[in-house]
């Protein structure tokens, strides 16, 4: 059976390290990156180099930026007075895409998780007590994923900013708009009730 080249099978290595490819996923994108023009392939090199170079953590909020503060921590038009506190920068990009928030966000580049070795000390935490601390924020919406490591963390960071004269909230869960009950799991119906609000 012929062996692949030298450059091939380490293209193939590199591409199954990411997350969500295995073996078979990388070999299509190896021979995916042979079959496409030269600039083509280049491109693609280029964009992971420059953002490997480019891309940072925002100095206020570690949001991706390309400056010492991304774009919404330099929006004046933003509401200053409220704090969206999520675990990742995607997270803060799904929030984004709603439309629904004009705040400003804290990302935690993370959660607790103890099982996994991860502590409050690892995250962007004391950055967030110490940014609550010295602004004049009312609002802190806990935008932590609802699972158990989720829960956790924001049940820590309301602790350590238990004292405040700050509301703390959390993101509502339950039913959407437009679902059918009967085909809601129980964590979901468990959200609505416990969650449920008045008329």
């Amino acid at each position: 059976m012929p062996e692949l080249t030298q450059s091939v099978t380490r293209l193939i290595d590199e591409l199954a390290k990411l997350p969500g490819i295995g073996k078979k996923s990388a070999e299509r994108l190896a021979y995916h990156v042979l079959r496409v023009s030269r600039d083509e392939a280049i491109a693609l090199a280029d964009a992971i180099r420059g953002v490997k170079e480019n891309v940072r953590y925002c100095s206020r909020c570690y949001n991706l930026a390309e400056e010492e503060e991304c774009s919404i921590c330099r929006d004046p038009s933003r509401q200053q007075d409220v704090l969206c506190v999520v675990e990742q920068p995607r997270d803060l990009m799904a929030l984004e895409q709603s439309g629904a928030y004009r705040g400003l966000y804290h990302v935690l580049l993370g959660r607790i998780a103890p099982l996994d070795g991860i502590g409050p000390e690892q995250l962007t935490i004391d950055a967030l007590v110490q940014r609550v601390r010295q602004g004049s924020f009312k609002e802190i919406i806990m935008a932590t994923n609802p699972t158990i490591e989720g829960d956790g963390t924001a049940l820590h960071i309301s602790n350590a900013l238990a004292g405040l004269p700050i509301r703390v909230t959390r993101l509502a869960r339950g039913i959407t708009t437009g679902s059918v009950l009967e085909f809601a799991n129980k964590e979901i119906l468990a959200d609505a009730i416990n969650g449920r609000q008045g008329f």
